[in-house]
């Protein structure tokens, strides 16, 4: 009653209406209850591989193909001196792309995972080893198809197409120059139904492969005009930070943890002092551009992890996560400082101000009740004489 307030604080009133904000707490809730916005975001964040796993993965597969080299040789169908030259040809193709990649040269080329000169080289070594010891055609077929599908979202269409078109040139020369030392003619045969093999089944593979690109490329498309737009969804768009819908939305889970963890946090209410004054004094357009501003103000004062929205009109939400009061209080004085020495437009008679009103939850109480007591402490920052930071000391239940 000292500050006008009626005894019933969740009544209709401007500053915060019942119906809009059941609403707005109702329409969140299931969805934080299902899946829990934390863990939610966190499924859609795309895992991003790390250089050593990347170097892990190609060596995996290096690693496959000298295994199955290794068992021909234990099976007495490969010659030790293949097994050397592929050692050392794997162990120059990896040092060669190790020095690449750590001087930087890969900065250099439009594609710098460089995966065409990798599946090439990965190629032309099998090849060289093919011709060492034609037993090795076995597993070329299926290893030149594990090539491909590494660089398979790195590599164009077209630039696929030739790498398939000059394996099987390559594959041809071996067959020739086989038979031109050999002149083995049940080998050429065995050798002609693998090329065969790779003239039938490579085109295809490439064609699959193209198709795949698209639906990735498709698919990339469609993740970032998604991300897009639920970026849009949570942002107001005349000020530029999160909107109601989103804050109080992450209201009501800074709740739900603080209860799960016994954790504290904070909520400050922000009000525009005089705010119908700049308006009338600059207009619309002026006061939304002091809107804007107070928004970026706040915005570059608060904490890596707190939480800034405009609620409605003049009106903002600073949620402070895992936080109690005093730090707290010193970032809305801070953002109340800022405000107060900002170069404001010479048009405004008075400099712009701010009232905030600081509160910590109390286990326990609803989000309603925790923004009525902050809501409470920045009407009585405004009845104070405004242009300061009151807080609302928090009463066990």
């Amino acid at each position: 009653m000292l500050f006008g307030r009626k005894k019933n604080p969740f009544s209709n009133t401007d500053n915060f209406p019942l119906m809009d904000s059941v609403i707005d707490f109702d329409e969140t809730l299931p969805s934080i209850e299902s899946t829990g916005r934390r863990q939610n975001d966190t499924s859609k964040t795309p895992v991003k591989r790390t250089t050593r796993q990347k170097w892990l993965i190609a060596s995996l597969m290096i690693a496959f193909y000298f295994a199955g080299v290794l068992v021909f040789y234990s099976l007495s169908m490969v010659q030790k001196s293949t097994v050397v030259v592929l050692t050392g040809l794997i162990a120059i193709f990896l040092a060669s792309f190790y020095f690449i990649f750590r001087s930087g040269i890969h900065l250099n080329f439009r594609e710098k995972r460089l995966k065409l000169p990798i599946v090439t080289t990965a190629l032309a070594s099998m090849l060289v080893i093919c011709y060492l010891d034609p037993a090795t055609h076995i597993l070329f077929t299926p290893f030149t198809f594990i090539a491909i599908a590494y660089g398979m979202y790195r590599i164009s269409s077209k630039e696929v197409m030739i790498l398939a078109v000059a394996v099987l040139f390559g594959f041809a020369l071996v067959m020739f120059l086989h038979y031109y030392n050999w002149h083995n003619l049940a080998l050429l045969k065995l050798e002609f139904m693998h090329l065969v093999t790779l003239v039938v089944s490579l085109p295809a593979y490439v064609f699959l492969t193209g198709k795949v690109q698209l639906l990735h490329r498709v698919l990339h498309r469609a993740s970032r005009k998604i991300k897009n737009i639920e970026e849009d969804a949570q942002r107001d768009n005349l000020v530029g930070c999160f909107n109601r819908r989103y804050t109080v939305a992450a209201l009501e889970e800074q709740k739900q943890l603080s209860d799960e963890n016994n954790t504290p946090f904070c909520l400050a209410v922000i009000d525009l002092d005089h705010f119908k004054r700049i308006n009338d004094e600059l207009g619309h357009l002026g006061g939304d551009e002091v809107l804007r501003t107070f928004s970026q103000i706040a915005q570059e004062n608060i904490r890596t992890g707190d939480i800034f929205g405009r609620y409605g009109g003049e009106e903002f939400l600073l949620i402070f996560p895992t936080t109690p009061l005093l730090p707290a209080l010193n970032t809305s004085e801070r953002i109340r400082s800022q405000v107060e020495v900002y170069s404001w437009d010479e048009a405004l008679q008075r400099r712009v101000s701010v009232s905030i009103g600081v509160t910590q939850y109390i286990p326990g109480e609803s989000v309603l009740e925790l923004f009525s007591r902050a809501d409470t402490a920045m009407y009585m920052a405004k009845q104070g004489g405004r242009n300061q930071v009151v807080v609302e000391e928090p009463v066990a239940r």
